[in-house]
């Protein structure tokens, strides 16, 4: 790699260290050395300016559920309240969805948040039109809806609160352990076949998640916020997702351990690069695993007919070839093994009352 690299030392707690030009850009710039020594000059501003403070952007939500019409999805709905993430993943495939909004999708993805104003109360309008069907709606399925900034905006919170009242279903997915604050929302709903959540634990090893993964929950709280759900009577899974070859390596380590914390459903996925994630994640490789960022990326490039990435329905999720079969086996007899995904009760949709959202109670 010719690129100039930020000190891992100087990331403090992101998860990439530079802005990564978007494809829409017409103009891309990179440092160079002109011999005046402006590369050694300027690395303390970067350094400093390798840990930015997270901006807030507020946008007037003008529809809160999304339709999913990607064949390889196992749901239709979809709600987000945040663009953007902090949790800084690096593998994150919804990193390209910043460059519709002109921003990076390396450091502003993970430092420049989109709020969606007011989405608790469209979501309240659109469940209240007599065109809406009741299906489980999947939460936090482009960005983690428990991400730090959560605590403070609590936009997350609203949903839950208004989709509890309607006693309509929800799925979740979530690296973040505040989604234990709203047991109060999900334990009930749990409980009436309301709610299931998927927690995400892509390693049991600490070095490689705060890297990886570097403000999102540690893997072993992770694991606390599966035990919690599952004893309140959230029907809880684990995702072990994505699978990287040589990175994250302790699938069947993880299965167990979710296992005995009370995780009765699973789910995988392989890596995904799409657009500008593909130069991205090979930086941050042989910036941090310089010594096996080779053969990473060949086994990448086998799951993928020999490209970083295809964006093919039938293939882009688990992959093809040997290694993505070697994946399917270790997951499928793990699981077996285990016991996981024996009972999968559809969420229940005939409980949805619509009514309640205009205070109205129930007549029989």
């Amino acid at each position: 790699m010719s690129e100039h690299l930020i000190p891992i030392s100087a990331l403090k707690g992101r998860g990439l260290a530079w802005r990564q030009p978007h494809r829409f850009e017409r103009d891309q710039r990179a440092a160079f050395d002109d011999g005046w020594g402006t590369l050694e000059e300027g690395l303390a501003e970067r350094e400093e300016a390798a840990a930015p403070a997270t901006q807030v952007t507020w946008e007037d939500c003008r529809s809160a559920i999304t339709r999913n019409e990607s064949p390889d999805i196992g749901f239709n709905l979809g709600l987000n309240p945040y663009r953007g993430c902090e949790h800084g993943c690096v593998y994150c495939y919804a990193r390209p969805s910043h460059s519709y909004l002109n921003l990076s999708p390396g450091l502003d993805f993970e430092t420049r948040i989109i709020a969606k104003r007011g989405i608790a109360e469209v979501l309240r309008r659109e469940l209240l039109s007599p065109r809406h069907v009741p299906e489980m709606i999947a939460i936090g399925t482009v960005t983690d809806a428990y991400q730090p900034l959560e605590r403070e905006l609590r936009l997350t919170r609203g949903v839950l609160e208004v989709l509890s009242t309607a006693r309509h279903p929800l799925g979740m997915v979530t690296k973040g352990s505040g989604v234990e604050r709203d047991l109060d929302l999900l334990a009930p709903m749990g409980r009436a076949g309301l709610a299931a959540v998927y927690v995400t634990v892509t390693t049991l090893d600490a070095k490689l998640a705060r890297v990886l993964e570097p403000r999102a929950a540690a893997p072993h709280r992770r694991l606390r916020t599966i035990r919690t759900l599952a004893e309140a009577g959230v029907p809880t899974g684990v995702s072990v997702s994505p699978q990287i070859p040589f990175l994250n390596d302790d699938m069947e380590q993880v299965l167990e351990a979710a296992w005995e914390a009370g995780a009765r459903r699973a789910f995988y996925q392989v890596l995904r690069l799409p657009w500008e994630l593909s130069p991205m994640f090979r930086q941050w490789l042989y910036q941090h695993y310089p010594e096996r960022a080779a053969r990473v990326m060949g086994r990448v490039q086998d799951l993928r007919g020999g490209k970083d990435y295809d964006a093919d329905f039938a293939t882009r999720m688990k992959g093809q070839g040997i290694w993505a079969d070697l994946i399917r086996q270790r997951f499928v007899k793990t699981c077996d093994r285990l016991g996981f995904n024996r009972e999968r009760e559809p969420l229940d949709t005939s409980r949805f009352r619509p009514a309640a959202l205009r205070g109205q109670g129930d007549l029989f």
